[in-house]
């Protein structure tokens, strides 16, 4: 072509042809510098000078983050002579960096860092952002509010069903979600487990194997603006039983110390009594626990004991029984000892934390929270997020507990029963159809596995309240490490204050959280 008369790229000026050679994308500016020599002086000319190139993605994939900011760095001339690329905190370290050094070659210097935030322009939109690292829990609230709000018009949707990886600390989620979402909100699901998932939405589809699986997933139910006239309307009821019970003064933190790093790090703390200013190590605080609730001990052995009979239990715990039954006479300091050097699974400390909190750019308000953390020892508790001064309890599991707040949701969905049909007879007064009325769809619970046959004595226990007053309606459910339900702790079941007053919580343990799905008609609804 440059040899030809008349013209044509030939009689292109120098500065012309940088500024065509300029704009073309790394791949085919390579590609055009072997045309010809002057064209390869040009591209030349073009890469003599000084170009940095910098773009961030936000997409929770790290297959199209990479892709994203390749492509918009790639997308103009540029002859990488080094790279530095930052990441979140859950991205894999080792496979991004192989990612982007295969695209690169193997001649271009790259480092890969773990970053708490990022700086920079954004590859699909060229907005200028900064983020820090909490931002994607902040963009996974949003993304629900967002779908919420594009379908039903309100940024709190009917339910959400929720599943956490056990590898992950669903804390912060959860007290986003309650920043977030108004109290009508239903939230429900499992915090400690292994899952997939699959969305209608292929862009949100971020793997396919259990290896990649993220943090956390939602399942959002909003109501729908668009539906068809003559559709009902679903209705989600939550209800919570519990089976822990506090034991034990309340307490402060005094001093509070992070151990660990990543998933599994713990809380070491120190505790004062109010009205005291010495402070306490957890072995104190544990004797004086157990100490004060000796009775309820004796109570508990000898419920060990009746279930012993009844079924063999495994063999450590058949082994501290005997251990127990021949020191009787020394019977308190055996519980301690025991249950101290095994690390008692049945043993937690709900701390009301008052924080904080907003999402993005929204204006910041206070939220109080109750949150449970596993006692791991003496005087070592899982997780992170205590602070000095937060008031605490501890709690322990209690079958007794947990059957009397059965009883409880028992007679709330009764009720609920009640008010259905108090619903229905008054709009259906004098109508024959006595078919349109509000109905339950079926049931799902999520049960903590520690429950069940063993804890109470007897079967079923957890499925009874709903089996008791829905009938024959399809009930289903999961046992879970730790149980998502977002409901208000009431004096019945924990620290004695109203329940308008006492702190929401969405985190439980050794508990058992209810949704009841209903329908109600559009002629209800009108």
């Amino acid at each position: 072509m440059e040899r030809g008369r008349g013209g044509g790229v030939a009689l292109l000026s120098e500065d012309l042809l940088q500024n065509i050679l300029s704009r073309l994308p790394a791949l085919s500016f390579a590609n055009a510098g072997c045309v010809s020599r002057s064209w390869r002086r040009a591209a030349g000319d073009v890469l003599s000078r000084p170009k940095l190139a910098s773009a961030i993605s936000l997409n929770p994939s790290f297959q199209d983050a990479v892709k994203e900011v390749l492509d918009s760095v790639l997308s103009r001339p540029i002859r990488p002579h080094f790279a530095i690329a930052c990441i979140g905190l859950k991205f894999s370290l080792e496979r991004t960096h192989k990612l982007i050094t295969k695209k690169l070659g193997s001649a271009t210097p790259v480092i890969t860092s773990v970053a708490r935030g990022i700086i920079g322009s954004d590859a699909i939109t060229e907005e200028f952002k900064e983020e820090p690292g909490i931002s994607l829990i902040d963009k996974f609230v949003m993304d629900i509010r967002n779908f919420s709000a594009a379908v039903s018009g309100c940024t709190s949707p009917t339910g959400i069903v929720m599943f956490g990886d056990k590898h992950a600390d669903m804390k912060p989620v959860l007290e986003k979600m309650d920043y977030a979402m108004s109290m009508e909100t239903v939230i429900l699901g499992e915090e400690s487990g292994h899952f997939m998932y699959r969305s209608g939405d292929d862009s949100r589809n971020i793997s396919g194997s259990l290896k990649n699986s993220c943090d956390g997933v939602a399942l959002v139910f909003a109501r729908d603006n668009a539906k068809p006239q003559g559709v009902g309307e679903t209705q989600f009821h939550v209800a919570l039983s519990t089976g822990v019970v506090p034991v034990g003064p309340t307490l402060k933190a005094a001093s509070v110390k992070v151990k660990g790093d990543g998933s599994e790090r713990s809380t070491w703390l120190t505790a004062r009594k109010e009205g005291l200013k010495e402070a306490l190590d957890g072995e104190r605080l544990l004797h004086d626990i157990y100490d004060e609730k000796k009775e309820m001990q004796k109570k508990v052995e000898i419920s060990q004991l009746e279930n012993f009979q009844q079924s063999p239990p495994v063999m450590w715990k058949g082994c501290q029984l005997l251990l127990r039954l021949l020191l009787t006479s020394n019977l308190l300091q055996m519980i301690i000892v025991m249950e101290n050097e095994n690390a008692s699974h049945d043993l937690y400390i709900g701390v009301t934390k008052r924080r904080k909190c907003s999402i993005g750019s929204e204006k910041v308000r206070w939220v109080t929270t109750l949150e449970f953390h596993d006692v791991l020892g003496v005087p070592l508790c899982d997780g992170v997020g205590i602070k000095t001064g937060d008031p605490f309890r501890f709690y322990r599991s209690d079958s007794d507990t947990a059957l009397s707040s059965c009883r409880r949701v028992s007679e709330e969905f009764r009720n609920l029963k009640q008010a259905w049909t108090h619903k229905n007879s008054y709009h259906f007064r004098g109508v024959a159809d006595g078919g349109d009325k509000t109905e339950v769809c079926g049931g799902i619970i999520f049960s903590c596995y520690g429950r069940g046959d063993s804890f109470f004595g007897q079967a079923n226990v957890d499925s009874s309240p709903f089996l008791e007053n829905f009938p024959g309606f399809p009930l289903a459910g999961i046992m879970c490490g730790g149980e998502i339900g977002s409901v208000h702790l009431s004096s019945a079941d924990h620290q004695g204050g109203q329940e308008e007053s006492s702190p929401r919580s969405y985190l439980h343990y050794y508990s058992t959280v209810y949704l009841v799905i209903s329908h109600t008609p559009s002629s209800l609804e009108s």
